[in-house]
């Protein structure tokens, strides 16, 4: 059981509606979801409202799912009959003002049940993930690791996450997104890291956030639980690192190539990634790229901080392969470089770099997506990219999306490429499939509204 009812309505400050009117007892839930389809016996469903559907409409199917309780709004009791529906399950209702709120304390009142847990948060406008997925493997060759799965970062999938804790974890590893103002801040209020680290700032989300500048400021938020004990990491380089660091109540660290001590040097190994010196000893590193590099040292410096030696460090370096979309290299008749998980202007030039650069003896053939989210700056951006891919080493460049049109206008005259713009999955699948050739090397990137793996 993951916490009883008595506990949660103590530590959460919820108002308790048990079926019949009864005593609780030792009762409790054992697990959390957010979709009745996915409610198991036992299970607390929380219902969410939202623009198309609205959690309250299903709670009777929790219950009928097995769910033991509903976390539910008190103005939503009336409306759809939740009193009658957990009555009729023997359920018990747990009555908030908000959802989302309420699930965001629930599960901060969980995290505080596992006080000898050491708490680590990763945000970033990229490589997050990436950085999430090789400290979880660095720390966990030596301590108990537990982490969030794949990107499940937002305001709901951190806490909806953080129930995975159980009593024999010794590390928790919590990637923290956002799009929204205020996002990082409520994930901060909820895992309350006592390592944090910002991987990078840019312009992901722009269009919904602003500048870059307020992107920044949003990622710091990521410190602002600190209570001066706590220890946080910046890229040696970025661009707003000292922005980063202004005011924070705790202790900073760097990570970089001169800022990570037992970091020797890297021989790149263009798309099969790099031989890494770490504390004197080599080690092959799979995933591309100078970005993925810097993934690595971020990951290593929360991994030392936590205490785990050197070969661990190894070990997670070793380990570490490509998640989907995330700079995934499919060898065969054609080399694809599926690097379509998402883009943004700085993603977008280290897929184009890390393509242009490699020792490549075929044809480069890019495949290239509208980059969303870029609000007022999406035209100079996908200018910028169009006099970017005509600068590159493509021989054949594909573009896909309105946006992307722009960036066509900028290359379309580009010498010694062939160049075609297309709003039409199809026409655009038909289009690669008809030019590509063995020996080629095909680039996909774009957002993820693209879904540019459509095209293997």
């Amino acid at each position: 059981m993951l916490m009883t009812f008595n506990e949660a309505a103590a530590l959460a400050g919820f108002e308790l509606l048990p079926a019949h009117g009864g005593g609780l007892g030792d009762r409790g839930f054992d697990s959390v979801c957010i979709d009745s389809r996915k409610a198991a016996p036992g299970a607390l469903f929380v219902a969410l409202p939202g623009k198309n559907n609205d959690g309250h409409a299903f709670v009777k199917q929790a219950f009928a799912a097995g769910a033991a309780s509903a976390l539910v709004e008190k103005a939503g009791l009336d409306t759809f009959g939740l009193e009658k529906a957990a009555r009729e399950a023997g359920g018990t209702l747990i009555l908030v003002k908000d959802a989302l709120r309420g699930l965001q304390a629930l599960a901060a009142a969980y995290i505080d049940r596992f006080p000898e847990l050491l708490r680590i948060g990763i945000t970033g406008s990229s490589g997050k993930t990436t950085t999430k997925e090789i400290a979880a493997a660095m720390i966990g060759a030596e301590r108990s690791v537990v982490f969030n799965d794949g990107n499940l970062n937002s305001d709901l999938g951190l806490p909806l996450s953080v129930f995975r804790i159980r009593a024999g974890h010794e590390v928790g590893i919590f990637e923290m997104g956002m799009n929204r103002k205020g996002e990082i801040a409520e994930l901060a209020s909820v895992l309350r890291p006592d390592i944090a680290l910002i991987t990078n700032t840019g312009s992901a989300h722009a269009g919904i956030i602003g500048s870059e500048r307020e992107i920044a400021l949003e990622k710091k938020a990521i410190f602002s639980r600190f209570t001066g004990k706590e220890l946080g990491f910046l890229p040696e380089d970025g661009v707003f690192s000292e922005f980063l660091a202004e005011g924070v109540n705790g202790r900073l660290g760097y990570f970089g190539k001169t800022a990570s001590k037992k970091f020797g040097g890297a021989e790149a190994k263009g798309l099969f990634g790099s031989k890494v010196v770490w504390d004197g000893q080599s080690v092959n590193f799979a995933l591309p790229g100078e970005h993925n590099l810097l993934n690595a040292l971020a990951a290593a410096a929360v991994a030392e901080a936590a205490g785990v030696s050197g070969e661990a460090v190894r070990t997670g370096l070793a380990a570490a392969r490509p998640l989907f979309g995330r700079s995934e290299i499919i060898a065969g008749d054609f080399t694809v470089v599926r690097d379509c998980y998402n883009a943004n202007p700085e993603s977008m030039e280290k897929a184009i770099s890390l393509c242009d650069e490699a020792g490549w003896d075929g044809r480069r053939v890019y495949v290239i997506g509208s980059m969303l989210e870029l609000g007022g700056e999406a035209r100079a951006a996908h200018e910028a990219l169009g006099e970017r891919l005509a600068e590159s080493k493509a021989d054949i460049i594909f573009l896909f999306g309105e946006e992307a049109k722009i960036s066509y206008a900028k290359l379309k005259d580009a010498r010694n490429k062939f160049v075609f713009h297309t709003n039409s999955i199809n026409e655009l699948k038909l289009k690669v499939r008809n030019s590509a050739r063995a020996g080629d090397m095909i680039l996909l990137k774009g957002s993820r509204a693209c879904a540019l793996e459509r095209v293997i």
